[in-house]
């Protein structure tokens, strides 16, 4: 029997498997999946995880119930590519084709004290533990969040409303909010944090964290808790791979998301170098690919010369609990329609996915 290798249970390995089981994996072949978690997280629901605003069941879903996938639950310590072999624990998993999803984790910048004093949403496990810091924080007590990008800036709403009695700042390092994005779109959540006491400072350069402590520029501020929002990376185990990489530490792919020296060895999601930044989507519609060209190696069919362009729609975010902002399709959508299509989004991938 022959074996492809799933490591990672995230959005780019879940569109596989719905894409190839049941039917279009070979009779000849197992399906394995490797995780260190038991359900798929929901990772771009953490932050609410975080703020206490949903539970640990509504941000994971069960992987798909097949009998043709083998499950082993672990941490990766070892990808050989040469011998085609991948380690957990004590156990060795064999393989002959490989898809590398195992996502990202913060990036700290060399900033120091960011990585021991600042907490994360990049898991489901430090998010959780991120919840049981802030729940714990007495009345009056402050949160800064550094970074104002999707996740720090949904965080930050939803903490607003879950935990009114803290003070919530938010780190911008550019001059707005969503610098990159239509100003119609910065000053709408510019707006939504000042109404509702969030403060948001641009211009920041988180330059060290300390217990209680975070200096921006250099000087020093008191704050009782951070949550840092600021960047990512690929997982360590990846980083270290024998293959090209580039400057974020992403793989690189040829068109077809192999690896060009390894090319029973593909990569989806966080861990890819791809022309748009990483997301949910992306790595779906990346998904889509890899199991068409899956698909077509084991039917003994070419490939296409040239693969589709890989497309995204946009991004949608939520304010609290009924505004949100998107930016769909080169449009700004702004308030409780935004809300309403975001939670539109999520429904239907957990209705898709069981």
């Amino acid at each position: 029997m022959k074996n492809l290798v799933l490591l990672g249970g995230g959005y780019g390995n879940m569109r596989i498997m719905s894409r190839i089981l049941p039917d279009a994996l070979p009779q000849d072949y197992t399906l394995t999946l490797i995780d260190r978690m038991p359900f798929h997280g929901l990772k771009p629901e953490f932050y609410a995880l975080a703020a206490g605003t949903k539970s640990d069941t509504d941000v994971r879903m069960n992987f798909p119930d097949s009998d043709r996938i083998n499950t082993i639950y672990g941490e990766i310590n070892d990808i050989d590519l040469e011998s085609q072999i991948v380690s957990v624990g004590n156990t060795k998993v064999d393989y002959d084709e490989l898809v590398i999803g195992l996502g990202c984790e913060d990036k700290y910048h060399n900033v120091p004290g960011a990585e021991e004093y600042t907490h994360s949403i990049q898991t489901l496990s430090k998010a959780r533990k991120t919840f049981h810091s802030i729940s714990e924080l007495p009345k009056g007590a402050s949160v800064g969040i550094v970074g104002a990008g999707l996740s720090g800036i949904e965080l930050a709403s939803e903490l607003r409303e879950s935990r009114e009695d803290l003070e919530v700042i938010l780190y911008d390092r550019g001059e707005r909010i969503l610098r990159n994005f239509p100003e119609k779109l910065s000053n709408y959540i510019a707006k939504w944090f000042r109404e509702n006491n969030v403060k948001v400072v641009p211009n920041s350069l988180i330059d060290k964290v300390e217990p209680g402590k975070i200096y921006n520029g250099g000087t020093p501020e008191d704050v009782d808790l951070v949550v840092w929002t600021a960047g990512i990376q690929p997982v360590e185990i990846v980083r270290n791979l024998p293959i090209d990489i580039n400057r974020s530490g992403r793989v690189i792919i040829n068109q077809y998301h192999q690896v060009p020296t390894y090319r029973n060895v593909y990569v989806v999601g966080d861990c890819a170098d791809l022309p748009h930044a990483p997301s949910a989507q992306l790595a779906e519609v990346q998904g889509d690919q890899i199991a068409d060209v899956l698909k077509k190696q084991w039917n003994n069919e070419p490939l296409p010369e040239k693969m589709p362009e890989l497309k995204v729609q946009g991004f949608l975010g939520s304010l609290g609990e009924k505004k949100g902002f998107a930016y769909i399709m080169d449009r700004t959508v702004t308030g409780r329609l935004a809300h309403i299509l975001k939670s539109g989004v999520l429904w239907l991938y957990k209705y898709h996915n069981g």
